[in-house]
Protein backbone atom coordinates (compact mmCIF):
# COMPACT_ATOMS: atom_id res chain seq x y z
CA UNK A 1 0.00 0.00 0.00
CA UNK A 2 1.82 3.02 -1.52
CA UNK A 3 -0.59 5.53 0.16
CA UNK A 4 -1.88 8.21 -0.42
CA UNK A 5 -1.02 9.69 3.45
CA UNK A 6 -4.43 10.63 5.38
CA UNK A 7 -6.63 8.66 2.73
CA UNK A 8 -7.34 5.88 4.96
CA UNK A 9 -4.91 3.87 4.54
CA UNK A 10 -4.85 2.71 8.51
CA UNK A 11 -8.23 1.82 8.12
CA UNK A 12 -7.51 -0.22 4.72
CA UNK A 13 -4.40 -1.98 7.00
CA UNK A 14 -6.86 -2.83 9.93
CA UNK A 15 -9.04 -4.24 7.74
CA UNK A 16 -6.42 -6.11 5.45
CA UNK A 17 -4.51 -7.40 8.62
CA UNK A 18 -7.78 -9.85 9.13
CA UNK A 19 -7.88 -12.13 6.20
CA UNK A 20 -5.93 -14.76 6.86
CA UNK A 21 -4.51 -15.03 3.61
CA UNK A 22 -2.78 -11.89 4.49
CA UNK A 23 0.89 -11.33 6.31
CA UNK A 24 1.18 -8.15 7.57
CA UNK A 25 5.11 -6.41 9.42
CA UNK A 26 5.35 -7.88 12.33
CA UNK A 27 5.90 -4.65 14.42
CA UNK A 28 3.95 -1.28 12.53
CA UNK A 29 2.07 -0.89 9.30
CA UNK A 30 4.79 1.14 7.49
CA UNK A 31 8.17 -0.09 7.01
CA UNK A 32 9.19 3.35 5.11
CA UNK A 33 12.27 0.82 3.43
CA UNK A 34 12.30 2.15 -0.03
CA UNK A 35 11.57 5.76 0.80
CA UNK A 36 13.57 6.37 4.61
CA UNK A 37 15.37 3.19 5.00
CA UNK A 38 16.75 2.04 1.63
CA UNK A 39 20.62 2.51 2.62
CA UNK A 40 19.66 -0.15 5.41
CA UNK A 41 19.41 -3.01 2.64
CA UNK A 42 17.28 -5.84 1.72
CA UNK A 43 17.84 -8.28 4.60
CA UNK A 44 16.77 -5.49 6.86
CA UNK A 45 13.72 -5.49 5.10
CA UNK A 46 12.92 -8.81 5.21
CA UNK A 47 13.57 -8.87 8.43
CA UNK A 48 10.66 -6.98 8.99
CA UNK A 49 7.85 -9.98 8.11
CA UNK A 50 7.84 -13.45 9.59
CA UNK A 51 9.93 -16.42 7.89
CA UNK A 52 7.83 -18.29 5.71
CA UNK A 53 8.04 -21.80 7.70
CA UNK A 54 6.41 -19.21 10.25
CA UNK A 55 3.79 -17.82 8.51
CA UNK A 56 2.87 -21.04 6.87
CA UNK A 57 2.18 -22.85 10.35
CA UNK A 58 -0.10 -20.05 11.07
CA UNK A 59 -2.05 -19.96 8.22
CA UNK A 60 -5.08 -22.27 7.57
CA UNK A 61 -4.06 -24.66 4.63
CA UNK A 62 -7.36 -23.38 3.15
CA UNK A 63 -5.64 -20.10 3.04
CA UNK A 64 -2.52 -20.57 1.79
CA UNK A 65 0.37 -19.53 0.10
CA UNK A 66 0.23 -16.17 2.60
CA UNK A 67 0.62 -13.00 0.94
CA UNK A 68 3.11 -9.99 2.71
CA UNK A 69 2.10 -6.68 2.67
CA UNK A 70 2.81 -3.38 4.17
CA UNK A 71 1.83 -0.05 3.91
CA UNK A 72 4.14 3.12 3.73
CA UNK A 73 1.91 6.25 2.79
CA UNK A 74 5.37 7.98 1.59
CA UNK A 75 6.10 5.70 -1.30
CA UNK A 76 3.55 7.05 -3.69
CA UNK A 77 5.32 10.64 -3.29
CA UNK A 78 8.63 10.17 -2.23
CA UNK A 79 11.12 10.39 -5.71
CA UNK A 80 13.16 7.59 -5.29
CA UNK A 81 10.76 5.08 -3.93
CA UNK A 82 8.49 4.41 -6.75
CA UNK A 83 11.38 3.42 -8.89
CA UNK A 84 13.38 1.29 -6.47
CA UNK A 85 10.20 -0.59 -5.81
CA UNK A 86 9.66 -1.29 -9.66
CA UNK A 87 13.61 -2.46 -9.54
CA UNK A 88 13.63 -4.37 -6.35
CA UNK A 89 10.63 -6.06 -6.84
CA UNK A 90 8.85 -6.15 -10.36
CA UNK A 91 5.99 -8.53 -9.60
CA UNK A 92 4.53 -6.50 -6.63
CA UNK A 93 1.18 -5.21 -6.36
CA UNK A 94 0.55 -1.65 -5.47
CA UNK A 95 -2.88 -0.63 -3.67
CA UNK A 96 -3.48 3.29 -3.78
CA UNK A 97 -6.64 4.66 -1.58
CA UNK A 98 -7.17 7.99 -2.89
CA UNK A 99 -9.38 10.61 -0.90
CA UNK A 100 -11.15 13.88 -2.11
CA UNK A 101 -7.46 16.24 -3.02
CA UNK A 102 -9.13 19.32 -0.67
CA UNK A 103 -10.31 17.13 1.96
CA UNK A 104 -6.61 14.95 2.14
CA UNK A 105 -4.82 18.69 1.55
CA UNK A 106 -6.63 20.34 4.44
CA UNK A 107 -6.43 16.93 6.54
CA UNK A 108 -2.80 16.85 6.07
CA UNK A 109 -2.56 19.86 7.29
CA UNK A 110 -3.98 19.51 10.50
CA UNK A 111 -2.38 16.60 11.37
CA UNK A 112 1.09 17.88 10.86
CA UNK A 113 -0.10 20.91 12.70
CA UNK A 114 -0.99 19.00 15.75
CA UNK A 115 2.17 17.08 15.26
CA UNK A 116 4.06 20.08 16.03
CA UNK A 117 5.75 20.25 12.08
CA UNK A 118 3.78 23.21 10.90
CA UNK A 119 3.24 26.19 12.57
CA UNK A 120 1.49 28.22 9.94
CA UNK A 121 -2.45 28.72 9.30
CA UNK A 122 -3.26 26.83 6.22
CA UNK A 123 -4.06 29.26 3.64
CA UNK A 124 -0.82 30.65 4.49
CA UNK A 125 0.92 26.97 4.50
CA UNK A 126 -0.41 26.41 1.14
CA UNK A 127 1.60 30.16 0.07
CA UNK A 128 4.27 29.05 1.26
CA UNK A 129 4.58 25.52 -0.05
CA UNK A 130 6.32 26.27 -3.84
CA UNK A 131 9.00 27.80 -2.28
CA UNK A 132 9.20 25.18 0.67
CA UNK A 133 9.67 22.72 -1.54
CA UNK A 134 12.21 23.93 -4.18
CA UNK A 135 15.00 22.30 -5.12
CA UNK A 136 13.93 19.81 -2.62
CA UNK A 137 13.77 16.66 -4.95
CA UNK A 138 17.07 17.03 -6.43
CA UNK A 139 18.65 17.05 -2.95
CA UNK A 140 17.11 14.08 -2.65
CA UNK A 141 17.51 12.28 -5.43
CA UNK A 142 21.76 13.63 -5.27
CA UNK A 143 21.92 12.69 -1.87
CA UNK A 144 20.25 9.04 -1.03
CA UNK A 145 20.01 9.91 2.50
CA UNK A 146 19.17 13.38 2.46
CA UNK A 147 15.54 13.65 4.25
CA UNK A 148 13.03 16.39 3.08
CA UNK A 149 11.13 17.85 6.18
CA UNK A 150 9.10 20.13 3.56
CA UNK A 151 8.57 17.54 1.43
CA UNK A 152 7.79 15.02 4.03
CA UNK A 153 5.22 17.28 5.93
CA UNK A 154 4.74 20.35 4.13
CA UNK A 155 3.60 19.50 0.40
CA UNK A 156 -0.44 19.31 1.34
CA UNK A 157 -0.99 20.42 -2.52
CA UNK A 158 1.49 18.39 -4.17
CA UNK A 159 0.77 15.38 -2.42
CA UNK A 160 -3.05 15.83 -3.41
CA UNK A 161 -2.05 16.27 -6.96
CA UNK A 162 -2.49 12.20 -7.69
CA UNK A 163 -2.74 12.16 -11.58
CA UNK A 164 1.14 13.05 -11.67
CA UNK A 165 1.79 10.72 -9.61
CA UNK A 166 0.00 8.01 -10.75
CA UNK A 167 1.24 8.74 -14.47
CA UNK A 168 4.67 8.30 -12.85
CA UNK A 169 3.88 4.76 -11.15
CA UNK A 170 2.21 3.79 -14.88
CA UNK A 171 5.74 4.33 -16.52
CA UNK A 172 7.35 2.21 -14.08
CA UNK A 173 4.72 -1.20 -13.34
CA UNK A 174 1.41 -2.25 -15.82
CA UNK A 175 -1.21 -1.11 -14.77
CA UNK A 176 -2.36 -4.63 -14.48
CA UNK A 177 -0.36 -4.60 -11.08
CA UNK A 178 -1.82 -1.15 -9.36
CA UNK A 179 -5.14 -0.96 -7.75
CA UNK A 180 -6.83 2.35 -6.63
CA UNK A 181 -9.42 2.71 -3.81
CA UNK A 182 -11.57 5.45 -3.40
CA UNK A 183 -11.82 6.43 0.05
CA UNK A 184 -15.44 7.28 0.40
CA UNK A 185 -16.26 4.17 -2.06
CA UNK A 186 -14.04 1.95 0.90
CA UNK A 187 -16.20 3.83 3.78
CA UNK A 188 -19.61 3.98 2.30
CA UNK A 189 -19.45 0.44 0.47
CA UNK A 190 -16.43 -1.57 2.29
CA UNK A 191 -17.29 -5.15 1.45
CA UNK A 192 -18.09 -4.08 -1.76
CA UNK A 193 -14.57 -2.45 -2.27
CA UNK A 194 -12.33 -5.47 -0.05
CA UNK A 195 -14.07 -8.36 -2.50
CA UNK A 196 -12.76 -6.36 -5.38
CA UNK A 197 -9.22 -5.76 -3.81
CA UNK A 198 -8.77 -9.62 -2.68
CA UNK A 199 -9.56 -10.15 -5.96
CA UNK A 200 -7.10 -7.99 -7.67
CA UNK A 201 -4.42 -9.54 -5.07
CA UNK A 202 -5.68 -12.79 -5.59
CA UNK A 203 -6.47 -13.84 -2.25
CA UNK A 204 -9.70 -15.70 -1.32
CA UNK A 205 -12.86 -14.09 -0.40
CA UNK A 206 -13.28 -14.07 3.41
CA UNK A 207 -16.49 -12.78 5.15
CA UNK A 208 -15.22 -12.09 8.26
CA UNK A 209 -13.60 -8.91 8.34
CA UNK A 210 -14.73 -6.14 10.11
CA UNK A 211 -14.56 -2.25 9.21
CA UNK A 212 -13.74 0.30 11.57
CA UNK A 213 -12.11 3.79 11.05
CA UNK A 214 -8.97 5.05 12.29
CA UNK A 215 -6.76 7.78 12.47
CA UNK A 216 -9.78 9.84 11.73
CA UNK A 217 -9.62 13.76 12.92
CA UNK A 218 -12.84 16.04 13.07
CA UNK A 219 -12.88 17.80 9.39
CA UNK A 220 -14.17 21.56 10.25
CA UNK A 221 -14.39 24.57 7.75
CA UNK A 222 -12.10 24.39 5.32
CA UNK A 223 -11.15 28.70 4.85
CA UNK A 224 -13.23 29.65 1.57
CA UNK A 225 -9.44 31.67 0.40
CA UNK A 226 -7.63 28.33 0.56
CA UNK A 227 -10.68 26.40 -1.35
CA UNK A 228 -10.11 28.54 -4.13
CA UNK A 229 -6.12 28.64 -4.11
CA UNK A 230 -6.59 24.55 -4.12
CA UNK A 231 -9.35 24.34 -6.37
CA UNK A 232 -6.97 25.67 -9.51
CA UNK A 233 -4.32 23.82 -8.15
CA UNK A 234 -5.97 20.52 -8.14
CA UNK A 235 -8.23 21.14 -11.22
CA UNK A 236 -6.36 18.05 -13.38
CA UNK A 237 -6.55 15.84 -11.20
CA UNK A 238 -10.55 16.13 -10.16
CA UNK A 239 -10.76 16.05 -13.97
CA UNK A 240 -8.49 13.56 -15.20
CA UNK A 241 -8.90 10.86 -12.23
CA UNK A 242 -11.76 8.86 -13.90
CA UNK A 243 -9.99 8.49 -17.14
CA UNK A 244 -6.67 7.61 -15.46
CA UNK A 245 -7.84 5.33 -12.96
CA UNK A 246 -10.58 3.37 -15.17
CA UNK A 247 -13.73 4.34 -13.03
CA UNK A 248 -15.44 7.34 -12.01
CA UNK A 249 -14.32 9.23 -9.11
CA UNK A 250 -16.60 10.39 -6.13
CA UNK A 251 -15.38 13.75 -6.16
CA UNK A 252 -16.69 16.72 -7.66
CA UNK A 253 -14.98 20.05 -8.78
CA UNK A 254 -17.61 22.76 -7.13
Amino acid sequence: MAGAQRCGTTSLFRALEQHPQMTRPSFHKGINYFDLNYGQGAGWYRAHFPLEVTQRLRTPRAYRPSLPFEASGYYIFHPAALPRIAEDLPDVKIVLMLRDPMERAYSAWKHEHARGFEQEPFLRALELEDSRLEGEVERMLADPSYESHAHRHLAYAARSDYVPQIERLLTLLPAEQVHVVYSEDFFGTPEQEMSALTTFLGAQGYPGITFDRHNARPSGSMPPEAQALLRERLRRTYEDISELVGRPSPWRLE
